[in-house]
Order: structure tokens, then C-alpha cells, then sequence
């Protein structure tokens, strides 16, 4: 099978690439990442990945991946933050507390879908305004929910515990993709 990953993350991207899967990638703009009320916190990233699902036409012998990652906070979904100002209160709400990072991912093939989702709980620091403030200026989080990668600075001086994936938490429990993809002999 032809696989298609339906992001423009390079994230995503560099993650797939590392299980040696041979694939292209297919965006489509502005798809519509509401959810509907009272949805749990596993079930809202892979309503949203199956709705970018929904936007895609395949070809016979193609499997389309599609994911969406929230970060979860004490009944709280921390999406993408629309500006600096928010970068910064967002992760001044997740400084010093444990929060849930969730991947739903959904795999679409001959008319077939599969969805699952990966939970990683990541525990951050204490943070200063200080730290706070230097990494949402250096590395402009505005791509990421909750306003961080795990990867980046902050991840190196705040993440103190992580329970979990930690691709999941980079956007692509690549382990649970890899094993899903095998279970439904789709690789």
C-alpha cells in the first residue's frame, strides 16, 4: 500500500520517517478541528483525526494517516495557542503540575478506518516567568498544543517526569502506530 500521512508537521514527519516506511505527504487547508461537547479526553483527538480523514479521497491501494495530539489539563484541552500571550499562560498553568498529552490517530484504507489513541503524562517544574518568557520568544510555540515541544529547551530544563510515549508527546506514538499498522496487516 501506498501510505499518505495527511500532516504538515515536521514533527510528524521525522517521526514516520524513522520507522523506514516509505510514504508522501498530503495536506489539505483549513480543516476544521472542532470537536462536539462532552467528549473524553482520548475520544477528542481521534474525532478530530477521523473528521481530516473525512476531507481526503484515496486511490484503491493508499493508507492515509491522519492524528491530532491535545494536551489535557485538569479537565482543560490546551490546543494550539493563538499568540504569545497565550504561549506563556498556557505554560504557566502546566508549571509544576502533571498533565495528559493525547494522540488519536486514525488509519483510513479500501474503506476501512482504524482510530486509537495514546496517552504519555508528562509532569513539568516548577517554571520561572523568566524561562517562561525565553523560550516562548526563542522558539515560538504557536504550532503546538499546549504551546510546547518536549523536545525543544523546554522539555530539556522542565519536563522532570514522563509516564508514557514520549513520541506521543512529540505528536506520533510512532510504537502504537508501528504495532497497529502490523496488527491489521497493513505492513
Amino acid at each position: 500500500m501506498k501510505i499518505i500521512l495527511a500532516s504538515n508537521s515536521p514533527r510528524r514527519q521525522e517521526l514516520l520517517s524513522g520507522l523506514g516506511l516509505d510514504y508522501e505527504v498530503r495536506t489539505l487547508r483549513g480543516l476544521d478541528e472542532s470537536y462536539p461537547e462532552g467528549l473524553s479526553m482520548e475520544e477528542i483527538p481521534q474525532y478530530i483525526s477521523r473528521k481530516k480523514a473525512a476531507a481526503y479521497t484515496l486511490g484503491a491501494d493508499e493508507l492515509l494517516i491522519t492524528a491530532d495530539t491535545i494536551v489535557y489539563l485538569d479537565g482543560e484541552v490546551l490546543g494550539k495557542p493563538a499568540d504569545e500571550a497565550e504561549a506563556k499562560e498556557m505554560l504557566r498553568k502546566l508549571s509544576g503540575k502533571t498533565h495528559q498529552v493525547v494522540t488519536g490517530v486514525t488509519l483510513t484504507w479500501s474503506n476501512q478506518q482504524h482510530s486509537f489513541a495514546s496517552v504519555s503524562q508528562v509532569t513539568f517544574a516548577t517554571l520561572t516567568d523568566a524561562e517562561i518568557d525565553y523560550y516562548v520568544t526563542h522558539y515560538r510555540p504557536l504550532d503546538k498544543a499546549g504551546a510546547y515541544g518536549i523536545q525543544e529547551w523546554i522539555g530539556y530544563i522542565g519536563v522532570s517526569s514522563l509516564q508514557g510515549s514520549y513520541f506521543n508527546v512529540m505528536g506520533l506514538p510512532v510504537q502504537r502506530l508501528y504495532s497497529e499498522m502490523k496488527k491489521l496487516n497493513l505492513i
